[in-house]
């Protein structure tokens, strides 16, 4: 019986396999990909998973990256895995975890449903979630397949002092919503933390800038978000912290989602001196392999316990 774990990863997120390989302990399998001239997609497992433990590598920024864990799920144990690990570095919808308005789809949860169908192996199947949108969101799956919330904490923190060495800084939010995880990264830090107040407008529900808590003049100012998409709302939190006298202001990201020209907007904009994130979604790859913070060791690590 083979001893290493049987690796296998989906299409969008074989660039993080060597990471994990790196790690040891890992074969990796191979799959088979084609698609049909209808636009139907065929799969198939090339390397044997009978009676070996499996991990399925895959985050979900798309619907069709969604449905090929599923389905890469489903095989792995109906061909007799002992067990299956599947591990998310990114959970798509995770904004889309409770309805606000009558007859939104909590999209969170129906995608929780999806992957909670795929059939248990005899060994147990486990989830291994990274830095989730909202803690809850990991109890929306079926319990035959435990789920983990790994936080990415210890990567983002042993990130930002990289980045700033010696030099005395603040951790600052985007906005109040986010002050709880602030306070306690910034504790961690041993630095203070920052908070932008804004306002929506009742007509447009444009939001603007009342306030900032702290005192930021003539210091740097790293803002910290779970993830990074558009950064329209990051660009006017920067621009708060400049205008309110910081001397420089930079970005940390546990997500990098970055989707269409959405990096060179946020460039574009003149506010950060430097982003850096996890590589936790594809995104991330936009960015200079010394701005990517690895996830890997912390994911392959939470598999051992």
């Amino acid at each position: 019986m083979p001893k290493n774990k049987l690796l296998f990863a989906i299409s969008s997120y074989e660039y993080l396999a060597p990471s994990f390989v790196a790690q040891g302990g890992f074969d990796v399998g191979a799959i088979e990909r084609k698609t049909f001239p209808d636009g139907e997609r065929y799969l198939r497992l090339l390397d044997d998973a009978w009676g070996r433990d499996v991990v399925l590598l895959g985050g979900t920024p798309t619907d069709l990256d969604w449905l090929e864990l599923y389905d890469l799920g489903c095989a792995i144990s109906r061909t007799g895995a002992r067990s299956l690990s599947i591990v998310m570095p990114y959970f798509g919808y995770a904004t889309m975890e409770r309805a606000v308005r009558v007859g939104e789809v909590v999209t969170a949860k129906t995608r929780a449903r999806l992957m909670s169908a795929i059939p248990a192996c005899e060994g147990g199947s486990r989830l291994f979630l990274f830095d989730l949108h909202t803690d809850g969101i990991e109890f929306y799956f079926n319990d035959q397949h435990i789920t983990r919330h790994i936080y990415g904490a210890p990567l983002v923190t042993t990130g930002v002092r990289a980045m700033m060495g010696d030099r005395p800084y603040v951790l600052g939010a985007t906005d109040a919503g986010r002050a709880k995880w602030v306070q306690s990264l910034a504790h961690t830090l041993g630095v203070e933390p920052a908070f932008v107040y804004k306002t929506r407008d009742a007509e447009d529900g444009h939001l603007a800038v009342t306030g900032i808590n702290a005192d930021v003049r003539g210091k740097e100012v790293v803002i910290y978000d779970d993830m990074i998409r558009t950064g329209s709302s990051l660009v006017q939190a920067g621009r708060a912290y400049l205008q309110a006298g910081a001397e420089k202001v930079h970005a940390v990201a546990s997500h990098l989602v970055l989707p269409k020209d959405s990096l060179q907007k946020i460039r574009a904009a003149g506010v950060f001196t430097r982003i850096i994130g996890s590589d936790s979604h594809p995104g991330s790859q936009l960015l200079a392999p010394e701005d990517r913070l690895g996830c890997a060791g912390l994911l392959a690590g939470a598999l051992e316990r």
